[in-house]
């Protein structure tokens, strides 16, 4: 097999070879796709951006004018996509240093678990205040405590999609990159990297739909004594639960189906196309057709020519000779002293007990033992309901995901309804659960856990789906040759397989799961208030109350049942996915 490598997002094969009326002139209808385009890129960024440097006391009140959703949709796309940013840099900082690093690892790893697993709320605070200190008193900084807390929602995934890949690169392409005395910086660029892309594609998928699952908390600024709702779906939201406006959830829901099919289109169609070249594999078993954005890259030179420039860039930086060549590099890790290795984590231990001992110490001077056992027990109410979701999530999402990612076209199709059902935030169907519950006198602590599903199982489809489409063509023929079915063409082929990637998907989801359960365990349609026994709720309602110390105390202990589970579960289950992967 050989090496993926970077490649140009442009193609000569798919030039036309002549021109001919006004093409002769350079102009196509694929450039005046490719400028209206561009021009309502300008027109929505020039539209938003100036808003951000007024005064915060100048904002406007939320409305419920269907009229006013193009610009609250604007407004959330572009917080959603600067968060992504945050979340990509995050990742390429934190993911590789995890992966190449024992010591870096053995810290990052499980503190990347943990802070998936805290709700958003808990970073609302920090947000706030860093931004507010960049920005005092205008709405740039409200603008970018909610880019940062979004931002919580979303990097974690991608990190632990990139930690994967790092970990889990086939034997024969380590060893052709030490043959080629590779330096590190051109095995991370030129191997790494590539290797990693198709799985990052799709968790940068599941990240946007998680940002916006979490967008009607994140547009809920409070700064000081005062709250603030920046204009956006997720306020638009969050005032028509309050006003029980079911005309105007409606309209937000048309809305984020607009949205979430327009960066489909735009923006993830023409990237899993892409990152399909960066398959391991030695033959390409049936070429898909390119979408349509992806032909508009290529043929207009508009967008091609600084397509081209970026690559060619992208390309000569990738060869820096940065680095030692591998052979060497690898030789030096492995000599690492044992002693030093148990001086580094005795240290951190005690540094850790000291932090614990502390901060238990301030817990226990406002609260009772009961009530820290209470919460305890709550914490087990709501791990009792992660472990429901991620079982029915395996069981249904392994399977079905499997089936759809090995028809390409069936994916295409279906990829856009899964964006959509993903992005949904729960409390669109708050209406619906709490009327069941409350007409039929239905028992909450049961019929609120499928509220949880909504924000943890598409973590395991997407990632059931990168890895189905990035098995190797060539070893699905040969499964086909074998006559490879049933039972055993399961166990055999796909379930090692796709191993890494559920792994990583079953640990998104579930730290999606905990972080939902501040949602999941509290519904509320207009003055009726429907609430789960669980940590979610008891988080919520601190949260709400203004309540620091039992805020911290939920947050400590849903922390506590995080990190026992990661070293249980977690850690075993990574571990034998990077052994299958060697």
């Amino acid at each position: 097999m050989h090496a993926p490598r970077m490649m140009h997002i442009t193609g000569r094969a798919s030039r036309p070879a002549k021109r001919s009326g006004a093409a002769r002139w350079g102009v196509t209808a694929w450039d005046g796709l490719a400028l209206l385009l561009v021009g309502l890129l300008l027109a929505a960024g020039l539209r938003a951006v100036p808003a951000t440097v007024v005064p915060i006391e100048g904002l406007q009140p939320i409305g419920l004018d269907p009229l006013l959703l193009p610009d609250y949709a604007l407004r959330s796309t572009l917080r959603m996509f600067a968060a992504l940013g945050v979340s990509l840099t995050f990742t390429f900082l934190v993911a590789p240093l995890a992966a190449k690093s024992r010591r870096a690892g053995m810290i990052l790893i499980p503190m990347l678990d943990v802070l998936q697993s805290v709700p958003v709320l808990a970073f609302v605070s920090l947000s706030t205040v860093l931004a507010q200190t960049f920005a005092p008193g205008r709405l740039l900084g409200a603008e970018l405590a909610c880019v940062l807390t979004i931002a919580t929602s979303q990097a974690w995934n991608m990190a632990f999609s990139l930690y994967q890949s790092l970990t889990t690169i086939p034997p024969e392409l380590d060893e052709a990159a030490r043959s080629f005395r590779l330096t590190g910086w051109q095995r991370f660029w030129r191997l790494e990297v590539a290797t990693s892309i198709p799985g990052l594609v799709w968790n940068t998928m599941a990240s946007l739909a998680g940002g916006w699952f979490f967008v009607v908390a994140s547009e809920a600024i409070v700064v000081g004594q005062t709250s603030y709702q920046l204009p956006g779906l997720g306020s638009y939201v969050a005032l028509a639960l309050q006003e029980r406006d079911t005309s105007a959830i409606l309209w937000a829901a048309l809305a984020m189906v607009v949205v979430v099919v327009a960066c489909d289109q735009l923006l993830f169609r023409p990237l899993v196309a892409w990152s399909g070249r960066f398959r391991n594999e030695t033959v390409q078993i049936g070429r898909e057709e390119d979408p349509w954005m992806l032909r508009l890259l290529r043929r207009s030179p508009v967008l091609r020519w600084p397509m081209e420039q970026a690559a060619r860039a992208a390309g000569w930086a990738s060869w820096l000779p940065i680095g030692h060549p591998s052979g060497r590099a690898a030789t030096r890790r492995g000599g690492t002293k044992r002693s030093g290795m148990v001086l580094w984590y005795a240290s951190l231990g005690l540094l850790a007990a000291w932090g614990m001992f502390n901060l238990l110490r301030d817990l226990l001077a406002e609260l009772t033992w009961a009530e820290i056992l209470n919460v305890a027990q709550l914490g087990g109410i709501t791990l009792l309901r992660v472990v429901v979701t991620l079982v029915l999530s395996t069981l249904i999402w392994v399977p079905l995901g499997v089936l759809i990612g090995l028809r390409p076209r069936l994916a295409r199709l279906v990829r856009p309804c899964v964006q959509i059902l993903a992005s949904f935030p729960a409390n669109l169907v708050f209406p619906v659960f709490v009327g069941l519950i409350v007409r039929n006198e239905l028992n909450p602590d049961i019929w609120l856990t499928p509220l949880m599903m909504l924000g943890a199982q598409w973590y395991v489809l997407f990632n059931v789906l990168a890895g189905t489409q990035a098995l190797p063509s060539d070893l699905l023929e040969a499964a086909r040759s074998f006559h490879l079915r049933g039972l055993a063409w399961w166990r055999r082929m796909i379930l090692p397989g796709i191993l890494p990637y559920y792994v990583t998907g079953a640990i998104a989801a579930s730290g999606g799961a905990w972080n939902t359960s501040i949602v999941a365990e509290l519904a509320q349609w207009g003055d009726t208030r429907v609430a789960a026994q669980g940590i979610g709720s008891y988080i919520a309602d601190a949260t709400a109350a203004g309540d620091g110390v039992r805020l911290l105390l939920g947050v400590f202990i849903l922390s506590r049942y995080v990190v026992v589970v990661n070293a249980l579960v977690w850690q075993p289950l990574s571990r034998r996915a990077q052994r299958r992967a060697a």
